[in-house]
């Protein structure tokens, strides 16, 4: 794909970062440098080399580096706890790890107590490539000629995405070249991109709406302009740098763009080359998405629909006019081609249910994923096998198919819910208040209104003494949570309500404030 690109473009602005951009030829040629010196290593096809970067066009090297040389790019969040990062690299086992010189030593000392440390190649920084292209420079690795019989199958192994597990430990999305493929072929089909757009990257790497991003752009010569975590955050920010950056196709959850329509004055900028606003991941409240849509009403709006184990499956395009009666969220669509005929409602039972009745949203095809790393009975689980032998991924999703043919999320059959568009298992939040030494129990429920989207509420009961503030509750929080799985809110009880088996009552605790 980069390949093809740079040959077909190669003067044309590939990535850009806050400290520089790079062409197609330059981002080909670094990618081909870093595959020679993971080989040199000792990485080999199916081998998996973690990413612990800042987004960074250093970061978009070492993906297309890693993929050369035929192995598995495992994406980390820089701002997770170091412990939960060692787990990551750990549980799949990666040969090799690019990162920071910032992590080297946390990253050193939690390794201490297993196997051995990866190889590891740090850089100095992140930003505009110069960090890599140095590393490799001092390294001055001789070219490789890969051999004859080199080629991946489409099934083989092409990254591992983490998301939070049920057990308290984050589990390994195994996704293929063609899964991957499937889907940015649709997206080819549908969003018609060209050389002259300009892809935004708000999407972390190790999150999979940041495959469109990347792939998508890259495959059309596009430019794709990665936008910096502070910036991201900051509606007023971003609202102008949308406008400086000149964006033609936006994808986001649905948080970020309501944020933008509230607070981030858009109404002060010009937005003339914005023609595509995409979100995923979570419900987008209809007034608010209103609102976007009065303030930029030029662009077409999708909402896309689907879980990091099929990538997107279903879409449906938002009317170009809201009406002010229209207070109910909009569908999740139909099926994208590469799931034509590949979605069903079923039952409790596995049967398929009647247009109109609530079920199951299941999934089958070329997007649905591997399986989990490690986890065979946590994958044969995910699985309806039907009686030709296909595989159909529950997705855990309730939905009903209208008369249109378009499905309607309802609710989720587990205790996983979407915040800010990451998945967040309940039970992985809990298994971290529970690393606190004077918790005695920890309970949490998620909360959803439109002002303020999900909350993750906490209800805690701790072991005699003094309990620790809500300050010094959420510090500890950070250093064993992801940012995005931190309760918002807490509440300190004596002890949680039983149902009559003795077990947490959650539904009790849904009715205390």
């Amino acid at each position: 794909m980069l390949v093809l690109s740079a040959q077909k473009y190669p003067d044309r602005i590939a990535v850009e970062d806050s400290e520089g951009a790079i062409t197609y030829h330059d981002l080909n040629q670094l990618s081909d440098r870093l595959r020679d010196r993971l080989i040199h290593l000792g990485v080999r096809p199916g081998d998996r080399v973690g990413i612990y970067l800042r987004k960074s066009i250093d970061a978009v090297a070492s993906i297309f580096g890693i993929l050369k040389a035929g192995a598995v790019y495992v994406p980390v969040d820089p701002g997770a706890p170091p412990a939960r990062n060692v787990y990551i690299f750990g549980d799949c086992t990666v040969k090799a790890i690019i990162l920071e010189n910032r992590f080297v030593e946390k990253l050193s000392a939690e390794f201490a107590s297993q196997n051995g440390l990866p190889q590891l190649l740090a850089l100095d920084g992140t930003g505009s490539g110069k960090y890599l292209k140095s590393v490799l420079e001092r390294e001055n690795t001789e070219p490789v000629t890969l051999p004859a019989s080199f080629e991946l199958a489409p099934d083989h192994l092409a990254y591992i995405l983490y998301t939070s597990g049920s057990t308290g430990k984050p589990k390994g999305v195994m996704l293929s070249h063609q899964n991957a493929l499937s889907f940015i072929d649709w997206c080819s089909e549908v969003f018609e991109p060209g050389e002259t757009d300009r892809f935004s990257s708000h999407a972390p790497f190790h999150f999979d709406l940041s495959i469109l991003d990347i792939y998508v752009s890259l495959k059309h010569g596009a430019t794709l302009v990665l936008i910096d975590e502070e910036i991201g955050k900051d509606p007023i920010r971003l609202a102008r740098f949308i406008s400086d950056q000149r964006i033609s196709i936006w994808y986001s959850t649905p948080s970020i763009l309501s944020f933008l329509a509230q607070y981030g004055k858009l109404d002060q900028y010009e937005y003339p080359d914005l023609r595509l606003v995409l979100f995923a991941g979570e419900v987008f409240p209809i007034k608010h998405l209103r609102m976007l849509k009065d303030l930029l009403p030029k662009p077409r709006y999708f909402n896309l629909y689907g879980p990091t184990e099929t990538n997107v499956c279903t879409y449906y395009e938002i009317p170009a006019t809201i009406p002010a009666e229209h207070t109910k969220p909009f569908p999740i669509g139909a099926a994208c081609s590469h799931y034509e005929n590949k979605i069903r409602v079923v039952d409790e039972q596995g049967q398929d249910v009647e247009i109109g009745q609530m079920g199951e949203l299941i999934a089958a095809g070329p997007g649905v994923m591997l399986g989990y790393w490690n986890l065979s009975e946590r994958t044969a689980n995910a699985f309806l096998i039907d009686a030709s032998r296909e595989r159909w991924y529950k997705t855990g999703d309730v939905v009903v198919q209208d008369e249109d043919g378009n499905y309607l999320y309802l609710s989720r059959r587990d205790r996983m819910v979407k915040k800010r568009g990451y998945r967040v298992e309940l039970g992985e939040v809990e298994a971290g208040l529970y690393k606190h030494p004077n918790v005695e129990e920890a309970a949490v429920i998620a909360m959803s209104n439109e002002e303020n989207g999900v909350q993750i509420k906490a209800y805690v009961s701790f072991k005699g003494g003094q309990p620790p503030s809500r300050i010094e509750l959420k510090r500890f929080c950070a250093e064993n949570l992801p940012n995005y799985m931190i309760p918002d809110l807490f509440s300190f009880m004596d002890g949680l309500p039983k149902t009559s088996t003795n077990k947490i009552d959650y539904q009790k605790l849904k009715t205390i404030d």
